[in-house]
């Protein structure tokens, strides 16, 4: 599972867009982009869907034990994909 710094890194660079651009057009300030991307600061869910929502996606609750399962999947493929 790729981290929220990067996955929005990476879908902002998709689009060619700086970090201003891209504050700009999601109506936030650029320090909101610079700590998601930077992993820093204490941001509110309801900051960061509205910066996700510029690629259609959002955070939501999900159970641990959901996260836990999606983890050991992903391990188990690894493994057998560099076998």
């Amino acid at each position: 599972m790729k981290s929220l710094q990067l996955f929005l890194k990476e879908k902002r660079k998709q689009v060619g867009l700086t970090q201003t651009e891209f504050a700009d057009r999601a109506g936030v300030a650029l320090t909101v982009i610079r700590k998601i991307e930077q992993g820093k600061g204490n941001l509110n869910m309801e900051t960061v869907n509205h910066v996700l929502l510029m690629f259609g996606h959002s955070l939501a609750p999900v159970p641990a034990k959901t996260i836990e399962s999606n983890q050991e999947k992903d391990h188990e493929e690894s493994s057998r994909i560099l076998s």
